[in-house]
């Protein structure tokens, strides 16, 4: 998983409630056996006039002009502004998967569906948790500034504007530090590799019968 320490990148503002992870990534794209692939095909149902299926080059699409990721302006954001409630309905972990790799580091919004703030730490989202009026200036500020940038420090845990001005923001230690390590749930268990080869070690010196399969 890629750490994140300091993320400057970008703004783009959605301005809609209730996001779910079915518009964040629709179900016929949820076929893949695969962890990748998914950026393309976020937010397809807003993105594109055209119905997409997997598979389908982008290039051939026809994007929906007035949605605000197709605007020029936002081309490359890797921050995305929300409002309250974001990532809500199915537990989809191919959510944060398709934000990810569609180029977002962060999401700042008032509120989140639980396990979509789950989902998003352990695939190197950062969720950020503002009130709905410190969302409400940074709205205001990234649509009347073209090219509006935030720095997102998480280990001072704090969001500077481009005036050089500092909002705070909570987030629980342990995800801390899971994020500024890189370490998934993969990640954490294998810090304890020589640990786990000791006792599988140990456990076939008592036991050694478990060494061999059944052949049946």
């Amino acid at each position: 998983m890629q750490k994140f320490n300091v993320h400057k990148g970008l703004v783009a503002p959605m301005d809609r409630e209730n996001v779910d992870t079915d518009a964040i990534i629709p179900k016929q794209f949820l076929k893949s056996i695969r962890k990748t692939g998914f950026g393309p095909n976020l937010f397809d149902e807003w993105r594109y006039l055209d119905h997409g299926e997997p598979g389908q080059d982008p290039a051939s699409r026809k994007p929906n002009p007035d949605f605000v990721l197709n605007q020029p302006r936002y081309k490359g954001a890797s921050v995305l502004l929300a409002r309250k409630n974001f990532g809500c309905g199915s537990s989809r972990e191919h959510a944060p998967w398709a934000l990810d790799q569609y180029g977002f580091r962060a999401i700042i919004a008032p509120s989140y569906a639980d396990i979509f703030f789950n989902n998003c730490f352990k695939n190197g989202l950062l969720p950020i948790v503002l009130s709905e009026p410190q969302m409400d200036q940074l709205f205001n500020e990234a649509l009347a500034f073209p090219g509006y940038q935030l720095t997102i420090d998480l280990e001072r845990q704090v969001v500077v504007k481009p005036d050089g001005s500092e909002i705070a923001f909570e987030v629980q230690a342990f995800r801390k530090f899971c994020l500024t390590n890189g370490f998934d749930d993969i990640g954490l268990t294998l810090r304890q590799s020589d640990k786990i080869r000791a006792f599988e070690a140990q456990r076939l010196a008592q036991k050694p019968w478990l060494a061999h399969t059944l052949v049946r």
